[in-house]
């Protein structure tokens, strides 16, 4: 597989849930440092254990998912255009997060979900990088497609390369992988004893993050980002 890059929005290197993310899945696709220790009680190992997807593709909520770039195009015009995407958008507040299971996973979500400024701006950025996008090849799509999808997401599938945007868009921030019964209660308390200190304080979408997979399966790294509005 090519490489490949996505739009997300990550909060800025410096913000707290940025800090408190990377150490809790254990790695910052910013700087590439690793971390090691016990989380919130829960040993290294484990957590990595537990988190290795959400890991690899790092602290993030889905804007524009993983892509090759299209024919034509190349990773300096899509910063270009990045750029000039984020001097025309506004920044959009999320509340208040909270931790969710979501299809067995943990993640952070919004307090209040009905947000449609939120579902707006992710319909915006689905629709203005569209051109930047390859189609899937077919092994990728029927990979996809065998996860069970509902009728409308087949059809955003093969219309835009991914399931879950427009209507089927929820905002979401990884924070481990699908969970097992037996997992489940101990990782959503260490999740709640080290994410609460910070779930209190209102976040807003204020920037567009570039994020970068160099190779198939390895890493995603963050390259860039956009302030919003000018």
């Amino acid at each position: 597989m090519s490489q490949r890059f996505a739009i997300y929005y990550a909060p800025a290197t410096t913000d707290l849930l940025w800090d408190r993310a990377s150490v809790w899945l254990g790695r910052d696709p910013a700087t590439g440092l690793t971390y090691d220790g016990a989380v919130a009680g829960m040993e290294r190992a484990r957590l990595l254990n537990l988190t290795q997807s959400a890991g690899r593709y790092g602290f993030h909520a889905t804007l524009k998912p993983p892509m090759a770039l299209a024919a034509g195009h190349t990773e300096q015009s899509l910063r270009d255009a990045m750029a000039e995407a984020a001097r025309e958008l506004q920044p959009v507040s999320l509340g208040k997060l909270r931790i969710a299971e979501l299809d067995g996973f943990l993640a952070l979500i919004p307090e209040n979900p009905d947000n449609p400024a939120l579902q707006d701006f992710a319909a915006s950025v689905v629709e203005m990088f569209e051109p930047f996008r390859a189609p899937l090849n077919p092994r990728d799509r029927a990979a996809r497609a065998a996860r069970g999808l509902t009728p409308r997401q087949e059809e955003l599938l093969d219309g835009y390369g991914y399931p879950y945007v427009f209507d089927q868009f929820r905002f979401h921030m990884t924070l481990t992988d699908r969970l097992s019964d037996a997992d489940r209660a101990e990782v959503t308390t260490a999740a709640q004893t080290w994410f609460g200190p910070i779930l209190g304080d209102e976040v807003v979408l204020d920037r567009l993050s570039l994020f970068h997979e160099q190779e198939s399966k390895v890493p995603f790294a963050r390259i860039a980002d956009f302030g919003l509005g000018g």
